[in-house]
């Protein structure tokens, strides 16, 4: 099954030295260290961005220009310079009164693949005493695919592969073929028929806005199915409800057209919460419409 890629940054570190004479410790403000502010990081290529940024950073400001070199390691790279990716330039200027400047760097949308794990190692050319103990002055740099959004690639036929089913199906199936389509006002929604249960709805929406982060969201109080159908019995209302899990976070893929979302299964009895079912984990592909028939014939889904 496919993995979105997780993403690891370093926070930058503040440089404090310990003063031994009164045991307290004290912040020199003069020592000069320069760094990557992450020592490994993911970057979206985007298809209409051109340049993205990877910052170098100085713990002190100077009142002059600082020009650092920037090469390539090749033996950290399974990226291809110039085809994969190409640096705008191999140096780069702190400017006076500043303490960041960024590595521009341009990834070639169309050379990399819709999976491809793809990463380039960067090293800082400056004098070692500039070079933090236990931080270093290398930097991984991984290239993940952005694709555009676009809410029809997220309609039509979709396997659901759930841990609900997995865990409460009575059939010992823990996928399903579903249906999705646009919501008719609601701009980013999807509706997913008969999603766990036939005869009930849900719904999901899609936040585009920052493509490392694409997060997607379940309303709260949705009706996923009755209590009787897994459960045999009623312990609220004959209902279990939905809505997207506050512990992980949900996300889609434009790429590929899938997502990994949690869910919070829960009872209420007239509104009275009376348990949680669980957090389980939920993934939706979608797929052709040969393919949808070919699992109705073959795998009677």
């Amino acid at each position: 099954m496919k993995q979105i890629l997780k993403y690891i940054a370093l926070p930058f570190v503040a440089v404090l030295l310990l003063s031994t004479c009164h045991e307290r410790y004290v912040t020199y403000s003069d020592a000069e260290y320069v760094m990557f502010a992450d020592t490994l990081s993911t970057y979206p290529v985007q298809k209409d961005v051109e340049w993205f940024a990877i910052p170098v950073v100085s713990t002190v400001i100077r009142d002059y220009d600082r020009t650092f070199g920037v090469e390539i390691i090749d033996k950290g790279s399974n990226a291809i310079e110039n085809y994969h990716y190409r640096l705008q330039s191999n140096t780069i200027t702190i400017k006076a009164g500043e303490n960041r400047a960024d590595v521009m760097v341009h990834g070639y949308y169309d050379n990399i693949g819709d999976t491809d794990s793809l990463g380039f190692e960067l090293r800082l050319v400056m004098n070692e005493k500039l070079e933090m103990p236990l931080y270093g002055k290398s930097a991984k740099a991984v290239l993940m695919k952005s694709c555009p959004f676009d809410i029809n690639d997220f309609t039509g036929y979709c396997v659901l592969t759930s841990m609900f089913l997995y865990n409460y199906s009575v059939t010992g199936s823990y996928q399903r073929l579903i249906f999705t389509e646009k919501h008719p006002t609601e701009e980013n929604m999807i509706i997913c028929r008969n999603w766990i249960n036939d005869g009930y709805d849900v719904t999901m929406t899609f936040h585009p806005e920052d493509p490392m982060l694409p997060l997607v969201t379940m309303d709260a109080d949705q009706i996923a199915t009755d209590e009787a159908s897994f459960f045999g019995t009623a312990h609220g209302d004959d209902k279990i409800l939905v809505r997207n899990s506050a512990a992980y976070d949900s996300v889609f893929y434009p790429c590929g057209s899938y997502l990994y979302i949690w869910t919070e299964m829960y009872v209420e009895n007239l509104g009275t919460p009376v348990g949680t079912v669980g957090h389980f984990y939920n993934i939706m592909e979608w797929i052709s419409d040969e393919e949808a028939e070919r699992l109705r014939i073959e795998e009677g889904m």
